[in-house]
C-alpha cells in the first residue's frame, strides 16, 4: 500500500525526510487532514477475502487522534478547498 497524489492535495508531508515515504495530504483550517492509499493487487485481493483492514498509528505515547478510515472520497465534485 502506497500513499498516492490526488487533485484536491494541497501539502506533501515528509517530502524531504528520507526515512519517511512522502504523504500527500489535503488539509483544511479545521485541522482535518485527508490522504489517498493505493492499494496493490494482492492487497485487494486480501481485503475482499478477509474484509479486514488493519491500521497502524504512530502516537509517540500522545493521545490518539480521531481516525475515519473510508472507501468513499470525502471531496465533493469540484471541492477543493
Amino acid at each position: 500500500m502506497k500513499p498516492v497524489k490526488f487533485p484536491e492535495c494541497t501539502h506533501v508531508l515528509a517530502k524531504d525526510q528520507k526515512e519517511y515515504l512522502p504523504l500527500p495530504v489535503h488539509r483544511q483550517r479545521d485541522g482535518l487532514v485527508v490522504s489517498c492509499w493505493r492499494l496493490t493487487w494482492w492487497e485487494r485481493v486480501k481485503l475482499l477475502a478477509t474484509g479486514r483492514l488493519w491500521l497502524m498509528t504512530l502516537t509517540y505515547n500522545a493521545p490518539l487522534q480521531p481516525l475515519a478510515p473510508q472507501v468513499n472520497s470525502p471531496f465533493t465534485k469540484g471541492d477543493r478547498t
